[in-house]
């Protein structure tokens, strides 16, 4: 994973059905949950050219690839992975070094396993050369079944929930677990905690809260779990110099392999389908929020009972599959559907029984969305990943504002990034790294198996200030001047 070319960060298979490496060849196609044939299978004719969309934006994306980065790397990855998430920061040997949470999802050959990374911290000064990161991995976990999904606790981001086909939520402590080789019969790591409370599969609806050490989570069996995990670890400081949380041994419940479990602080009911996604509000462990595939947008207060504060009936026209609270702002949350479109609610427009609009509308995807994130550099600003390849980043402050340069653009749409030629399965926009971004493909159904990893950020003569943009542009235009006049 050190170069470009020899970059194999394994990862994980895609969703839903076994997969091979990227070096063999499958026909079948993964979907965020199995539907029935009508609906699964497009007409041949239909995915070809959605297919030849896909090879087009990536063609002309390619060619502008050196005047929108100020930094961008590509890893092939062995298997695909349907999860990436930024870690704690670590200084190594005098340089910055970030941690890097990815999956491998295997077609059983080999286990599936939850990947540890490092990769160099993303710095760039003015006037200096940009340059991308590189890629090792640290450190291989055998996990219990395939990595649906992965969250760290943001109070110690070396703590880390992860998501499989199971009722169950196992918890890592990433820096305390072995290290392990993955091969074929080898046996799964145990977790550090296991928290129990699903009656059906939990796949892919988990969060970890930013204010107090409580996870949260959502399944098949149509419920909302909370649990506090505040009594089973003991908090070491902060990521960056912490050696990281020790799980303590509290004796309240043990699970199948004999290692500790934690039962629910509160299930709620509400959804009359999955939930496929759940999120916290940024400034109380109490109110959390949660999508499904019931169309419902559901908020939760859990000091006022089990059933949902608010809702809104209808929130898209199909499933919704993912949900985020805005960090800046209590009163926005973001929702992704297969209907294609990104809404953006504010919840003192919402009431108690099921009445709500969007204050915005964003259409610009030709496919399900399946993941979506606020910008933690830009309070109106967020991305969007769907199943047509795209990572696109919105800006609620351009909504109606458009040029006349652009009118086809879609409103509020001010960057897309196309270097995915496949379904962009999750991103994360870095904390600690401004405007930077890690994204990952399931490349099944574009070269037949295997995945993408990308980190990038977008040149900043996109999301500056346009005054102060024009200004450099002056200033560099000067330079230029001068130059040739010299010589």
């Amino acid at each position: 994973m050190e170069s470009e070319a020899a970059a194999t960060v394994q990862a994980t298979r895609p969703r839903r059905a076994p997969r091979t490496p990227v070096t063999a060849i499958l026909t079948d196609k993964r979907r965020r949950k199995p539907k029935s044939n009508n609906e699964s299978q497009l007409p041949f004719l239909l995915q070809q050219s959605q297919k030849a969309t896909v090879d087009d934006t990536y063609s002309q994306w390619k060619t502008l690839l050196p005047i929108l980065y100020d930094s961008f790397v590509n890893h092939t990855l062995v298997w695909p992975s349907l999860s990436c998430r930024w870690g704690p920061q670590l200084e190594q040997a005098g340089s910055k070094t970030q941690r890097l949470y990815l999956s491998e999802q295997t077609n059983g050959s080999v286990p599936n396993t939850l990947v540890i990374a490092n990769c160099e911290t993303v710095n760039r000064q003015l006037n200096e050369k940009a340059h991308s990161p590189f890629v090792k991995k640290y450190k291989t976990i055998i996990h219990p079944g395939e990595v649906n999904r992965i969250r760290e606790l943001p109070q110690n981001s070396k703590i880390v929930a992860t998501h499989t086909d199971s009722p169950d939520i196992p918890i890592w402590n990433t820096e305390t677990q072995p290290d392990r080789y993955a091969v074929l019969g080898a046996p799964d790591s145990r977790p550090d905690l296991l928290l129990i409370g699903h009656q059906d599969d939990a796949e892919f609806a988990l969060a970890m809260c930013p204010t107090e050490p409580f996870v949260l989570s959502g399944g098949k069996d149509k419920s909302v779990i909370l649990w506090n995990i505040q009594d089973h670890i003991t908090m070491a400081g902060s990521d960056s110099k912490s050696p990281g949380s020790s799980f303590k041994q509290t004796g309240e419940g043990s699970d199948k392999t004999g290692g500790p479990s934690v039962g629910p602080r509160g299930i709620y009911n509400g959804h009359k389908d999955t939930v496929e996604d759940v999120a916290f509000c940024p400034s109380s462990a109490q109110e959390f929020c949660s999508v499904g595939d019931d169309s419902c947008l559901m908020l939760w207060d859990a000091r006022t009972g089990t059933s949902p504060a608010m809702k809104v009936e209808k929130a898209h026209d199909a499933d919704l599959h993912c949900v985020d609270w805005n960090p800046h702002d209590n009163n926005l949350i973001l929702t992704g559907s297969a209907d294609n479109t990104v809404r953006v609610f504010d919840r003192r427009n919402l009431t108690s029984n099921g009445v709500g609009s969007p204050v915005y509308k964003f259409e610009g995807h030709r496919a399900a969305v399946l993941c979506v994130q606020w910008s933690p550099d830009k309070s109106s600003v967020f991305g969007s990943s769907a199943e047509d390849g795209l990572l696109n980043i919105w800006d609620c402050d351009r909504v109606g504002k458009k040029s006349e340069r652009a009118t086809k653009t879609p409103d509020g749409l001010f960057f897309q990034h196309a270097g995915h030629r496949d379904k962009v399965v999750d991103f994360h926009w870095s904390l600690l790294n401004p405007w930077t971004i890690v994204s990952v493909s399931d490349n099944c159904e574009s070269i037949g198996g295997g995945g993408t990893l990308q980190i990038w950020r977008m040149s900043d003569l996109i999301y500056r200030p346009e005054d102060e943009v024009l200004t450099e542009l002056e200033k560099f235009k000067s330079h230029v001047f001068t130059c040739t006049s010299k010589s």
